[in-house]
């Protein structure tokens, strides 16, 4: 039997208990789709699997602004980070919006026809790479920022830990890529789409007091779902040694957002350094992640759990690099200006 599953084997959902069961339930009833494997690959750490569900859920489900909007963010995102899956999960999304033509349009990689859409599409692309030009002006009303901006960043964490765990297909056999596939799969999801969400519903699931977050989330729910998901991240640093944890911070906050070339000299040896490696891989490029990289690393005492833990804290310090340089004071676009006013 395939499993969309690389490195790790996850129980399966109908078997979860207490937290995990509650995220399992709560997928099901507000994103439509059971035992979602993008969040059952995070189940051996459910403080990550609550964290990365409460941020997404508040906002790309729950948050401000268009959904439409959002997913197409969230498409140029996945877009930028080379993930195959999430690009296809995001087609099948705006299916379920409606917009037909449009998810097509981008699934034959083309450009949205209207130019807020083809704006937002290309901001989420941007976000990639600090200080890109196509992060300002804004394509969403100011108001909206924690909803977009927390819907950015939780796909660029997402894209990250799919790309490390996951295959690329989101359908058996990548049945996503026939066109009435994907437009059956959105219909199927278009009811569930359609519910407006009681934001903050997710946030009973962290850990203790996550603190008040960041200032461009402040006063929405996504702001305590942002800082639960940095903290349970980063606590994987813990898995390396301190000149390793060195290495990965030095070296992401050096990058450009731009995708490393096949000799990377920056990218240790698996012989000597396979922790190291393996964070760096998730944080700048985790589809390049091997067989042979995670079996240098993955040896007694470390588990599925470890392995989780040490991937999503590679894929936050990415999020936290880009997040660092997102201008947040940035203008709004004329194209949104005229629909608010």
């Amino acid at each position: 039997m395939t499993t969309p599953f690389r490195y790790t084997q996850p129980p399966p959902p109908r078997s979860a208990t207490g937290r995990t069961a509650e995220v399992y339930r709560q997928l099901s009833e507000d994103f439509g789709i059971d035992g979602a494997v993008t969040f059952v690959v995070l189940s051996s750490a459910p403080e990550l699997l609550a964290a990365t569900w409460a941020l997404m859920r508040e906002s790309l489900l729950a948050g401000d602004g268009s959904r439409t909007g959002k997913e197409l963010a969230a498409l140029g995102v996945s877009r930028a980070n080379r993930c195959p899956f999430c690009v296809d999960a995001h087609t099948v999304l705006l299916h379920a919006t409606g917009n037909h033509s449009l998810a097509e349009r981008l699934a034959r990689g083309g450009t949205p026809e209207k130019e807020v859409q083809a704006r937002m599409v290309a901001w989420g692309e941007a976000t990639r790479v600090p200080g890109h030009p196509d992060l300002t002006p804004l394509p969403f009303f100011a108001r909206h920022t924690a909803a977009y901006v927390g819907t950015a960043l939780s796909f660029h964490f997402i894209n990250r830990i799919v790309s490390a765990l996951l295959t690329e297909n989101l359908l058996p056999g990548n049945a996503q890529r026939l066109r009435p596939v994907r437009s059956l799969a959105g219909r199927s999801l278009a009811k569930t789409l359609r519910r407006r969400l009681t934001p903050g519903t997710s946030l009973a699931l962290l850990d203790g007091e996550p603190g008040p977050g960041p200032s461009w989330a402040a006063g929405t729910p996504v702001a305590p779902a942002y800082a639960a998901l940095r903290t349970v991240a980063m606590e994987g640093a813990a898995l390396l040694t301190e000149a390793d944890q060195d290495l990965v911070r030095n070296v992401v906050a050096a990058w450009d957002g731009t995708h490393q070339p096949l000799v990377w000299d920056a990218l240790p040896d698996r012989r000597t350094r396979p922790g190291a490696r393996l964070a760096l891989l998730a944080a700048l490029a985790p589809y390049r992640i091997t067989d042979e990289d995670v079996a240098a690393w993955k040896r007694p005492p470390y588990t599925d759990r470890c392995l989780v833990r040490l991937v999503a804290y590679g894929a936050f310090a990415a999020v936290d690099r880009i997040e660092r340089a997102m201008p947040f004071d940035a203008p709004v676009s004329h194209e949104v200006m005229d629909r608010q006013g």
